[in-house]
C-alpha cells in the first residue's frame, strides 16, 4: 500500500484524513477482521499503536468500520467498500464548490485517455436504461 509523500508528511505530519484513508485501505486489502496491531503492521511509516487504535475508533464512530469484540480488544472490518467511499468523498467535495461545471470540466479534461473512455462508456450505459 503506497501513500504519496507530501511536504506535510515529510515534516512528520500527515495531511488531514490521510491516516484514516490508509487505515481503510488496510482493512479493504486485509479481507478479514483486523486488530489494531494487524493494521499497524501493514501501514507505511508504522504509526504508534495508540494512533492506529484512535483512528479505528474514529472510523467506527463515523460508521465507516464495524468492530467486534475479540478477547480483550476489538477487530475491525470496513463498513463501506472502496468505490462507495471514494464516490461519496467526490460528491461531498463537488457539493462544496460554487462552479460545479468548471470542476467537472477540469476533472474530465485531466483524465487519462483510458479513464475518459471508461467514463464515456458508463455514461452511455446510464442513458440506455
Amino acid at each position: 500500500m503506497e501513500i504519496d509523500v507530501t511536504k506535510e508528511h515529510e515534516q512528520g505530519r500527515r495531511p488531514a484524513g490521510m491516516l484514516e484513508d490508509a487505515v481503510l485501505a488496510a482493512l479493504w486489502q486485509g479481507g478479514r477482521p483486523m486488530s489494531p496491531a494487524d493494521v499497524q503492521a501493514v501501514l507505511p511509516d508504522t504509526p504508534a499503536y495508540t494512533t492506529v487504535m484512535t483512528t479505528l475508533a474514529r472510523l467506527h464512530r463515523k460508521g465507516l468500520a464495524t468492530r467486534t469484540r475479540a478477547g480483550r480488544g476489538f477487530v475491525y472490518s470496513p463498513n463501506v467498500d472502496e468505490a462507495a467511499h471514494t464516490a461519496t468523498a467526490m460528491h461531498d467535495l463537488l457539493r462544496r464548490r460554487r462552479d460545479r461545471a468548471a470542476v467537472l470540466a477540469r476533472f474530465v479534461s485531466d483524465l487519462a485517455p483510458e479513464d475518459e473512455r471508461l467514463l464515456q462508456q458508463l455514461l452511455r450505459h446510464d442513458d440506455a436504461e
